[in-house]
């Protein structure tokens, strides 16, 4: 693999929020994509970046360093990093990384959506 296969949709919720639509895989590939992503959607304001998952394909340990960069950034700008939609592999994934404390993770849209606010 030596192309990028990810796409994302940006969905700016009011002022304070914004959810990062992801389909596809997120792997080194998926750098320019996913940091293109967070940019548009973290502008001045947004309190909480929300990343869906319900459309991830793949993800290897390149896309979970992607992850790290995206919470790193989140922490500088002082917004929380939310997460929904992760299959039970990759929420196992996420606890093994311990990306699960340092990422708030949901069962769904609405419940990211409140633990935003």
């Amino acid at each position: 693999m030596t192309e990028a296969t990810l796409s994302l949709q940006v969905r700016q919720i009011g002022k304070a929020a914004c959810i990062l639509d992801i389909e596809g895989d997120i792997t080194a590939f998926s750098e320019e994509a996913l940091m293109d992503a967070y940019t548009e959607g973290a502008g001045v304001g947004v309190k909480a970046v929300i990343l869906n998952f319900t459309g991830l394909e793949y993800m290897n340990s390149g896309g979970i360093g992607l992850l790290v960069t995206v919470l790193v950034r989140a922490n500088r700008a002082k917004q929380k990093l939310l997460a929904f939609g992760l299959t039970e592999h990759y929420q196992e994934i996420f606890e093994l990384t311990r990306l699960d404390e340092a990422i708030g993770i949901y069962a769904t849209e609405a419940d990211a959506l409140a633990a935003a606010v």
